[in-house]
């Protein structure tokens, strides 16, 4: 996850909605997306909703490196364990898209990142009477085009089963455990583990070296010219 999308909610405290994208344009992107046809670009962790019973949350991060919610005293918080993992090329159903107004900040379960803007999802798969799918978009969003490109890095017009199967065997069943492995590419890598917080670029020799940042930096990736040599 990127250094932009870690979101401070004091629990217990007041929100003020982290978006600021004008309200013409949220409601004419509400009504774009509702009912879109998707597919789920990355490996997708399932997990409790944290307080709120009656949803689930997607994310492609895992649930103990989440940084959605905080405490008081600045741990994050666990939104629950992983129930399942939804691999890429799942087809999902946009349900509604959901921005964080003072009404539906005050519908919202206290103990949520209710101070965001929320995909409903319909996920295929998935039992008729499953609560819906959370799919949470960054904080600081200004207007329908961040809107637009945010929704595009989770939830792919075109299936990417095809990239997926063009895998070899071992990488596939890594990025369907949700795991990185060597040799795997960096495109292989994004499906596994998601988007890193940030990326370093060095060159060995006539190599291109790049390092990814993931957990605030506890875990880290080396690429080499594109393939993964080494995990930290």
């Amino acid at each position: 996850m990127r250094a932009g999308l870690l979101a401070t909610v004091l629990l217990g405290g007041c929100a003020t909605s982290q978006v600021f994208v004008p309200p013409e344009q949220a409601s004419a992107l509400q009504r774009t997306y509702a009912g879109d046809e998707r597919f789920l670009k990355l490996s997708f962790h399932a997990t409790p909703f944290f307080g709120d019973a009656t949803k689930k949350l997607l994310s492609p991060i895992s649930p103990d490196q989440l940084r959605l919610l905080t405490n008081p005293d600045g741990s994050p918080v666990n939104p629950g364990p992983s129930e399942r993992i939804f691999p890429p090329g799942t087809p999902v159903r946009i349900l509604k898209l959901e921005f964080p107004t003072s009404w539906a900040m005050s519908e919202r379960v206290l103990y949520t990142p209710r101070s965001l803007a929320w995909v409903y999802l319909d996920v295929a798969n998935t039992p008729k009477q499953s609560p819906p799918s959370i799919l949470v978009l960054r904080p600081g969003l200004k207007d329908e085009n961040e809107v637009r490109s945010e929704i595009d890095r989770y939830l792919s017009k075109e299936n990417p089963k095809a990239v997926l199967d063009g895998f070899s065997e071992a990488v596939r069943a890594a990025v369907l455990e949700k795991k990185a492995v060597p040799d795997m590419s960096a495109e292989a890598l994004e499906m596994a583990w998601g988007y890193p917080e940030r990326k370093k670029y060095e060159l060995e020799g006539s190599a291109k070296k790049e390092t990814w940042f993931y957990a605030d930096g506890r875990k880290q990736v080396v690429l080499l010219d594109g393939k993964v040599t080494e995990l930290r």
